[in-house]
C-alpha cells in the first residue's frame, strides 16, 4: 500500500522494518533476511533513509548497525502513518472476506493483533475450497508483510473442538483477536 506513496517496495519494506521495532538494531544481511529484498536494494535505501536522518548507522565489532532515530523530526508522523496503514489493510482484507465462499467465522489473532505468542493468526470455521483459502491467505501475507499462520476448521471441527473444550480453540477464542465474521454462536 505504502508502497506507491513512498516509490519502492525496499523502502517501504524498511520503513515498516524500523518503525515498528525502533529499539532494535539490526545489520545489513539481517535486514535482507527478514524484509526478503536483494541485498543492493537495500543497501541504496538504507543510504537513503540515514541521508535523510530516519535511521542512524554505527559499526560495531566489524559489522554496521542500522537503527531508528526517535529524535527525527518525522519519527512520530511516520510511525502513526505505519499504524494507519495496518488499518487500511485491515478494511481491504475485510471487504475480501466477503468474497470466501462457505465461510461461517473468521477471526484476525496472534501478530496480526500484536499478540505473536498465540498459536495462529487466522482462525477460519466452514467449508471454504482450498482455491480461494490459499488466495485468502497470500493477501493477507502481502498487506501485513509477514508469514501468516492460519488454521482451518470445518463446523464440525469446530463444534467438536468447542464440546471437547479444546485448549487450543479456547486460547484463540478467550485471547485479543478481531472478529470479521461470525454466523456462529461462539459464546
Amino acid at each position: 500500500m505504502l508502497e506507491q506513496l513512498f516509490g519502492s517496495q525496499t523502502r517501504t519494506k524498511l520503513l515498516y522494518l524500523f518503525l515498528e521495532n525502533p529499539e532494535t538494531r539490526f545489520f545489513v544481511r539481517e535486514i535482507t533476511r527478514a524484509i526478503n529484498e536483494r541485498i543492493n536494494s537495500v543497501r541504496r535505501e538504507l543510504d537513503n533513509l540515514t541521508k535523510f536522518g530516519l535511521i542512524t548507522s554505527k559499526e560495531e565489532s566489524q559489522k554496521k548497525y542500522y537503527q531508528a532515530d526517535k529524535g527525527f523530526v518525522l519519527f512520530s508522523e511516520l510511525k502513526t502513518l505505519i499504524e494507519k496503514s495496518k488499518l487500511l489493510a485491515q478494511r481491504l482484507i475485510s471487504a475480501k472476506v466477503n468474497k470466501l465462499d462457505g465461510l461461517k467465522y473468521l477471526v484476525l489473532t496472534g501478530q496480526l493483533v500484536g499478540e505473536p505468542t498465540l498459536p495462529t493468526d487466522v482462525l477460519l470455521v466452514g467449508t471454504v475450497p482450498a482455491e480461494q483459502l490459499q488466495k485468502f491467505v497470500k493477501e493477507l501475507e502481502k498487506a501485513y508483510r509477514l508469514s501468516v499462520r492460519y488454521t482451518y476448521l470445518t463446523t464440525k471441527e469446530f463444534n467438536l473442538r468447542k464440546e471437547m473444550t479444546d485448549k487450543f480453540l479456547y486460547t484463540v477464542l478467550n485471547s485479543p483477536k478481531i472478529e470479521l465474521v461470525n454466523r456462529l454462536n461462539t459464546n
